[in-house]
């Protein structure tokens, strides 16, 4: 399966046009924004007229500069907030867990994730923050990213784990044992898995 991702455009359109761009070219069959599409809570109209052109599946979770009613706005028959559900493609499950960003621990995922455990087969997860202690959460040295995110990677084995958050990491990559871990970036990268 192709997958279109991308993460942190706060409202930049330029870099969403870029992701747009990849999507015609190569024909992804899913595209997924892991959060922050807006900038401090300012809904812009050209954002959600530009995903509405995306004409497939897109899967989004709100980061740290947006809440669920934000991104509830953007939402339609395809444009679809994965905040703690589960989608399925083919023979794929998508689960997105949004907000944090700076949180080193969440319980609650930890807990919802553990109530459908059976039912994360083939399974992708997407998140806002990076999970610990990888590539993609080194800050001035300093490992910044999700203990909760890294510690359901160890214990589920998703096929991928698509983040964002720290901007210093974009088209940053790293593995958690099997578990590829990417941050695509606001202009987005193509990911087959």
């Amino acid at each position: 399966m192709k997958i279109l991702a991308f993460s942190d455009i706060h409202n930049d359109i330029i870099h969403l046009k870029e992701a747009y761009r990849k999507f015609k070219e190569e024909k992804p069959e899913i595209v997924i924004c892991a959060g922050d599409i807006f900038e401090f809570w300012n809904f812009s109209p050209k954002i959600k007229d530009l995903l509405e052109k995306f004409d497939t599946k897109l899967l989004l979770i709100h980061g740290n500069h947006e809440d669920l009613k934000l991104i509830n706005k953007l939402c339609n028959e395809n444009i679809i907030n994965l905040h703690n559900k589960i989608f399925n493609v083919k023979n794929f499950t998508f689960f997105g867990y949004g907000g944090g960003g700076f949180s080193q621990e969440d319980k609650k995922l930890e807990n919802d994730i553990n109530k459908i455990k059976n039912r994360l087969n083939n399974w992708v997860f997407i998140t806002h923050a990076p999970p610990f202690n990888t590539n993609l959460d080194l800050v001035y040295d300093h490992h910044v990213g999700s203990k909760s995110i890294r510690k359901i990677i160890e214990k589920f084995d998703p096929l991928l784990n698509i983040c964002g958050h720290l901007h210093e990491n974009f088209y940053i990559k790293d593995k958690i044992n099997k578990t590829e871990i990417i941050n695509p970036g606001p202009s987005g990268s193509v990911i087959n898995i």
